[in-house]
């Protein structure tokens, strides 16, 4: 997560690192280089990443054939394929704190009425709720999908990720859903976690992986949906998904208080 001033092409952006293993253009040399010394350690990030974002897809896929018809999604990240809005014809709301994720997703969905984007922090939820792109645009009063992907490990104990959790969560109606996928070093060997680790210190967000007891620990108040929480590629797959994950993912529906 970077701070809301100006763009500074001189330090590694996660957002960019992001989109440069996902094979886009939206990156400097610095994220370029930051990103190889990953692959370096990590050769499977970018299939990693695919795994990723093909959960996000399959995740609202499911939600939006249920029924629900607005979403939320806090640290988009650079516009990608296969986005949110293209994945559902409900009302969707961009979040991001990254001035150039911000800039281009406005930019990817000029004249589309049902989609908005907020530039907000996670890490300040009252002011993400208030911001009139996401107040404005999304009624509270009926479910909401929250969709946080890739940034809670962006997110340190210190800044009491549960609690920031825990104020959205409260903000929403019954029938509204939490959608995570999460970092995790389970399994890695402690060599190649700490270069990795190390490489993300020098970035805007050092990196916060978590245990899956963690990440579950996060769904406080939800009830998780089939199959659990699970190593990202197993959430019901479709045919031909990759399966290189580096995290969790899970879908949590908040029933009726």
């Amino acid at each position: 997560m970077t701070g809301l001033g100006d763009v500074d092409s001189s330090v590694p952006n996660v957002a960019r690192m992001y989109d440069y293993y996902l094979g886009g253009y939206h990156n400097f040399a610095v994220d370029r280089e930051a990103a190889e010394k990953i692959l370096a350690i990590f050769p499977d990030t970018p299939a990693a990443a695919r795994t990723n974002r093909r959960f996000l897809q399959r995740a609202v896929r499911h939600l939006a054939q249920a029924g629900v018809r607005q979403f939320l999604d806090i640290g988009t990240g650079l516009p990608t394929q296969g986005n949110v809005h293209e994945m559902t014809d409900g009302k969707v709301v961009y979040v991001d704190n990254d001035p150039v994720a911000v800039a281009q997703a406005r930019s990817l969905v000029d004249g589309l009425d049902r989609v908005s984007v907020a530039c907000a922090d996670l890490r300040d939820p009252e002011a993400l709720l208030a911001d009139p792109h996401v107040a404005e645009h999304l009624d509270f009063t009926e479910p909401v999908a929250v969709l946080m992907v890739s940034i809670l490990h962006f997110v340190p104990d210190e800044a009491h990720p549960g609690d920031l959790i825990a104020r959205l969560r409260d903000a929403t109606a019954p029938g509204s859903h939490l959608v995570v996928s999460h970092l995790t070093l389970d399994g890695v060997p402690a060599a190649p976690a700490a270069a990795g680790q190390q490489v993300y210190r020098q970035s805007s967000a050092p990196l916060a992986p978590r245990t899956k007891a963690a990440i579950a620990a996060l769904f406080d108040g939800y009830e998780l949906l089939e199959p659990g929480l699970v190593w990202l590629g197993d959430w019901r797959p479709d045919d031909g998904d990759e399966q290189v994950s580096h995290g969790y993912g899970g879908v949590g529906v908040l029933r009726g208080r």
